[in-house]
C-alpha cells in the first residue's frame, strides 16, 4: 500500500476486479452476471470499492430498503487483509447508507468467521440470531449481526 487509498462507487468496469477479489474470499462466488444485475436492475443496490492507487482492492455492497442497509458481500484481496481496508471500507459503507436514510444495517457472517465477527463488533454489531445451514457450499450456520446507525 503507497498511502493513495481512494473510496468510489463501483463501475460496472470494475465487475473483472471484483470477480478476482470474489472468488479469492469466498468458496462460492457471486456470479459475473450477479454483479451486473446488482449494478444495473437493483435499485436498492449500493457497491463501494477502495482502490489503492488505482487499483480496486476490496469492494463491499449493501441494500438499502427504506430505513435498514443489508450488506450483502464484503471482501479485500488477500495480499491487502490486515490493513484495516475491512475496516475502512465497512466505515464509508455505514456513511453512505446513513445519508441514504438507514437507520439500522445488518449482515451474515459464518460463524467460523472470527476475523470477520471481531471487526464487525468493533464497528459495533451485535450478535442477533442464527440461520441453520445458510451458506449453501458446506450447510454451515450464519450468525446474523446487526448495529443501529
Amino acid at each position: 500500500m503507497n498511502g493513495s487509498l481512494t473510496f468510489r462507487y463501483m463501475e460496472l468496469t470494475d465487475i473483472d476486479d471484483v470477480l478476482k477479489i470474489e472468488h479469492e474470499s469466498f468458496s462460492t462466488p457471486w456470479t459475473q452476471e450477479a454483479f451486473v444485475n446488482e449494478l444495473t436492475n437493483n435499485r436498492f443496490a449500493v457497491y463501494i470499492v477502495i482502490e489503492d492507487d488505482n487499483k480496486v482492492v476490496g469492494y463491499c455492497g449493501v441494500w438499502v430498503i427504506v430505513d435498514e442497509a443489508h450488506v450483502t458481500n464484503i471482501a479485500v484481496l488477500p495480499e491487502y487483509r490486515g490493513k484495516k481496508l475491512g475496516e475502512a471500507l465497512l466505515t464509508k459503507v455505514i456513511e453512505v447508507t446513513k445519508k441514504l436514510g438507514a437507520e439500522k444495517m445488518t449482515l451474515e457472517v459464518r460463524v467460523s468467521n472470527y476475523v470477520a465477527q471481531g471487526l464487525y463488533r468493533k464497528l459495533g454489531f451485535m450478535d442477533g440470531a442464527i440461520r441453520k445451514g445458510y451458506y449453501t457450499d458446506n450447510q454451515e450456520d450464519a450468525l446474523v449481526m446487526w448495529v443501529n446507525l
